[in-house]
């Protein structure tokens, strides 16, 4: 888990933050749809499509949800916005300043919406799980970032070293994946069901999230790069983060970390379709050239 965060962890440039000021507006939009409309999306999906269910399991595939509505995404969206010939420079300052969010918000906003639903949590292992798998890697990647651009130099950090630490990233993600669909393998051989509870909030929910960042940038008359960006990472959810704090909480073989995993299955496709989407888009004339 901690070489899937880390990686993660070295997009962060504080050098990009004094940015900020030079075009906030789709920053500004990310942030809102991040922290207030996706989560507010994830949990009227599970009051929607979950509230006729009882007991652990219920509770569990709830924190799953809410676990993936309030993480945004720091890694994977710099690769999908690259794809769709985005802004990059706004890719690089929205995911740095998730990044550093993440750290005061995840906690509070889980906290909150949980708590809306009845669902108890122990604080001490959400504050652990967030020092191990956003602390601890944050730290990692700050001072080995500063080491390595200072003895090597920054291209060789961008071109070689950064490379190298994504395909180790790749390898610790598969093989979280391995374990978790092992364990839950008789969890899933005997409540197939269980796939779809949790796979049809998520993807109305995703559904809802990407209209809305769609026509948010099309009303603030965004122009294209800034636009797709804005959608791509207003839509995406920080599956690893997600992944460790269901496992925290609930435990490696857990339904709400197999409900995390889901997250992760069906985020791929939609990223990938979102591109695609933005490309047509832009063909039709929808954002400003």
């Amino acid at each position: 888990m901690f070489l899937m965060m880390y990686p993660a962890m070295l997009n962060l440039q504080g050098s990009e933050l004094k940015k900020l000021g030079k075009n906030p507006k789709p920053i500004i939009l990310t942030l809102v749809s991040n922290w207030i409309v996706a989560p507010l999306i994830g949990l009227l999906m599970t009051i929607v499509f979950l509230g006729g269910q009882e007991g652990q399991i219920r509770e569990e595939l709830i924190f799953a949800i809410i676990l993936l509505s309030s993480s945004p995404c720091t890694a994977m969206v710099l690769v999908w916005g690259w794809m769709a010939k985005g802004n990059q420079e706004q890719n690089v300052i929205n995911t740095s300043v998730n990044t550093i969010t993440i750290i005061f918000l995840y906690i509070p906003m889980v906290s909150l919406l949980t708590g809306i639903q009845n669902i108890p949590i122990n604080w001490i292992l959400m504050i652990v799980s967030l020092i191990f798998f956003i602390g601890l890697p944050l730290l990692a990647g700050i001072v080995s970032r500063r080491l390595i651009v200072k003895s090597k130099g920054e291209d060789w950090f961008n071109d070689t070293y950064r490379p190298i630490v994504g395909k180790i990233s790749i390898v610790a993600l598969l093989t979280t994946l391995v374990v978790l669909f092992s364990l839950n393998g008789d969890a899933i051989i005997n409540n197939p069901n269980l796939l779809l509870l949790v796979s049809i909030p998520l993807l109305v929910g995703f559904a809802i999230v990407v209209g809305y960042n769609i026509l948010i940038t099309k009303l603030f008359k965004l122009k294209y790069r800034e636009a797709v960006i804005t959608v791509i990472i207003g839509s995406s959810s920080h599956f690893e983060i997600a992944i460790a704090t269901a496992i925290a909480m609930y435990g490696v073989g857990s339904i709400a970390a197999l409900g995390t995993t889901m997250g992760l299955f069906w985020e791929v496709p939609i990223m990938l379709l979102i591109v695609y989407l933005g490309k047509y888009l832009k063909k039709t004339g929808f954002w400003k050239s």
